[in-house]
């Protein structure tokens, strides 16, 4: 029994140096898929390990083996369905739903823990952790729900007064307080703890503007790690518990500098009102009597056609065009012709971090084109043209120029740097944040309204008219 013992130690081991090496693999465009697959391929591994593993003094569990293998189907199923026919577009949202139902499950490892305790004496800290469990998973679930809703746009941003969630947040804490406290197993109180986490996770997320979505739901995938870690502790499963402790430490890390790349604390986002319009979202919107200058297909293909340098800077906007292929074009045609062309990649555009990064990808778009923050905005003061592509916010000049903008502070891409900037968008409509971009009045700036694969369609075609 011992030797067996061992070698399943040795296979734990082995999955978590495929965790590892797969989050490592994630860090980069270029190595991203694999990464993923050798982290999903441990999880694989580490799930039939611990299927397997005999445990002394338990009775031969073979009969519960058909229900498990039939959830796991179910659930590989449904996973399989939602992941293919998603659009590019919806993808933050089924990272979302996803998310939750992590939560959701953690939820049900609670309950059935309690419930099968509550006929004697619990220990102090397994129950604690139970019931820190409960909550916590509670909060990852109706959380990434509102989460799902509010990037889908079906929820709106409702204000909920801030000495509400404190209330409530209070009540919980005492609850599972008075609960350990007492060494005793109370199932009516696990399910009033759990039906007011749930609320909790609604009012939580709720006030949080739609342009933060993001950066909540980076800090709810860290809560499903930490209840996965919290699940290992429970099962004394050191895989649940490694596996738990890295998606929950790289959420938080996710989330830091997700929140550095927008210049702000991530207290500011919970309890702010960025993206959620109000009074924060107006200031520094007023242009005065500035014009935006308009322009055609063709005179911005003239442009581009004669440049030596050009950077796409991709935005949101291009995902709703999906014009990823036709950006892809573009790059060749210029290419052929001379032009030197590369990608400038904001941290949050898009709907979450690497959006725009695996929309390009998709295209083909070579890794090496795509640049970061920093490398863009060393290249941007030597580019004859910056086109951007549904892009706002992030090519705001009002966060380095406008203390009154709710996005001051933020870095931002230096398009307004470049020799000649030229704006796809559909229409002056403001970006995620509510306010008017100040570079669509600058002087060395155009734009081309229109829908992005439309308009970047007419360029390639305009291009090589010229040839």
């Amino acid at each position: 029994m011992e030797n067996i013992k061992v070698l399943f130690d040795i296979g734990y081991l082995i999955a978590a140096v495929g965790f590892i090496v797969g989050l490592r693999g994630l860090s980069a465009p270029a190595t991203a898929r694999n990464g993923n697959l050798m982290a999903g391929a441990a999880m694989i591994f580490a799930v039939l390990l611990t299927l397997f593993t005999p445990i002394e003094g338990t009775p031969n569990p073979s009969n519960n083996y058909l229900w498990i293998f039939v959830g796991l189907a179910i659930g590989t199923g449904i996973g399989l369905l939602y992941a293919t026919r998603v659009a590019m577009t919806a993808m933050p949202e089924l990272v979302s739903l996803f998310n939750g139902f992590g939560g959701a499950c953690a939820i049900v490892v609670s309950v059935v823990e309690i419930y099968g305790k509550s006929a004697g004496q619990v220990a102090f800290s397994q129950e604690l952790t139970i019931l820190l469990t409960l909550f916590i998973g509670s909060v990852a679930f109706t959380g990434s729900l509102v989460a799902y809703g509010k990037l889908k746009g079906s929820i709106g941003d409702k204000t909920i007064p801030q000495i509400v969630n404190t209330v409530v947040v209070l009540g919980i804490i005492g609850m599972i307080g008075y609960m350990v406290m007492g060494m005793d197993v109370n199932m009516t109180f696990v399910f009033l703890l759990l039906g007011i986490s749930l609320v909790y996770g609604i009012t939580f997320v709720m006030p949080i503007g739609g342009a933060d979505m993001p950066v909540v739901i980076s800090l709810l995938n860290s809560f499903t790690g930490l209840t996965a870690a919290m699940a290992g502790i429970i099962y004394d499963n050191n895989i649940m518990l490694l596996g738990g402790i890295l998606v929950g430490s790289s959420g938080t890390i996710l989330t830091i500098l997700m929140c550095e790349a927008m210049n702000r604390s991530l207290l500011n986002v919970l309890i702010g009102s960025f993206g959620g319009g109000g009074a924060a979202a107006s200031a520094g919107s007023d242009t005065g009597n500035q014009v935006a200058k308009p322009t055609t297909a063709n005179e911005a293909a003239i442009l581009l056609f004669y440049a030596d340098n050009v950077v796409l800077v991709p935005g949101y906007g291009l995902a709703v065009a999906q014009a990823q292929n036709v950006c892809k074009d573009l790059e060749a045609v210029l290419e052929r012709n001379g032009v030197n062309v590369r990608y400038a990649i904001h941290p949050v555009a898009g709907r979450m971090p690497g959006h725009m990064n695996v929309l390009l990808a998709e295209a083909d778009v070579s890794y090496d084109k795509l640049m970061d923050l920093e490398a863009s905005n060393e290249v941007l003061p030597k580019t004859d043209v910056a086109i951007i592509v549904g892009a706002n916010d992030v090519v705001n000049p009002a966060a380095k120029t406008d203390p009154s903008s709710p996005i001051y502070g933020m870095p931002i891409l230096d398009v307004e740097q470049a020799k000649r900037t030229i704006v796809l968008k559909r229409s002056m409509s403001t970006g995620y944040a509510g306010i008017q971009n100040q570079l669509f009045f600058n002087e060395n700036n155009q734009m081309l309204f229109g829908d992005a694969k439309d308009s970047i369609q007419k360029l390639v075609t305009e291009v090589k008219n010229m040839e």
